[in-house]
């Protein structure tokens, strides 16, 4: 398996591209703002072509360049369909017009093919098998993607691209329309804590982690798991 990526230029929003191998088909993950460029490199890196974009939620830092990316290749949009609205109106989970941060013109679009995710399950992809995880909080269709750490790339037997379900250290902000922190809480219990202690978790903004280093230290999780003090709200995030 290849899995490579980089944090946008705007909040730091990291996209992945995920392949068997070098020189096959890829599923692209979450392109933010910007990354058009540093993302057809990547590609032509490693000789990848891109077969499906997947998002892990409807925030525009995390779908900013679907279109672009789509039309570009004639290929399929993926989403979870509590976060299906956000892909024609993203201001929908924000507290702020969109148009602001962009000097007043939404310089943005919905791609013509946009497909859902299961609500739980699995789709195969660019020669891949990709459990998907309902796991909502940061947005009522947040997902976490997981797939089986083949290959010598990780030291794990699998790896779960989080969106902003979870930081290292940290989880995502619940305070946006569509948030919950009572979901995110239910979510990190119920779909991020059964996960393997090696699971590698590769998250929407900083750094990747593993579970058992968050299981250990990250605030929420040791909250959901009555290991510790209640802690401050999460601020992370768009």
């Amino acid at each position: 398996m290849l899995v490579a990526g980089f944090p946008s230029d705007v909040f730091g929003t990291n996209c992945y591209v995920v392949a068997a191998a070098a020189g096959e088909q890829c599923v692209v993950v979450d392109p933010g703002i910007g990354v058009l460029d540093r993302l057809d490199a990547l590609l032509a890196e490693h000789r990848l072509h891109p077969a499906a974009v997947l998002l892990t939620h409807g925030h525009l830092d995390h779908t900013f360049s679907v279109t672009p990316v789509c039309g570009a290749r004639g290929i399929t949009a993926y989403i979870h369909p509590q976060d299906r609205e956000l892909l024609a109106d993203p201001g929908k989970a924000l507290s702020i017009d969109p148009a602001s941060l962009f000097g007043g013109r939404l310089p943005y679009s919905e791609p013509e093919d946009v497909a859902a995710l299961p609500d739980g399950g699995a789709i195969e992809i660019a020669g891949l098998e990709i459990t998907v995880d309902h796991a909502p909080g940061h947005t009522r269709g947040s997902v976490l993607f997981r797939l089986p750490a083949t290959g010598v790339q990780f030291d794990a037997d699998e790896i779960c691209l989080s969106g902003d379900v979870l930081f290292a250290g940290s989880i995502g902000r619940t305070d946006l329309p569509g948030g919950s922190m009572p979901a995110m809480l239910a979510s990190l219990r119920d779909k991020i804590l059964p996960l393997a202690d090696d699971t590698v978790v590769l998250p929407g903004h900083g750094p990747a982690t593993t579970i058992g280093r968050e299981r250990a230290g990250n605030p929420y999780l040791l909250e959901v798991s009555q290991a510790g003090p209640t802690p401050p709200a999460p601020t992370r995030g768009l």
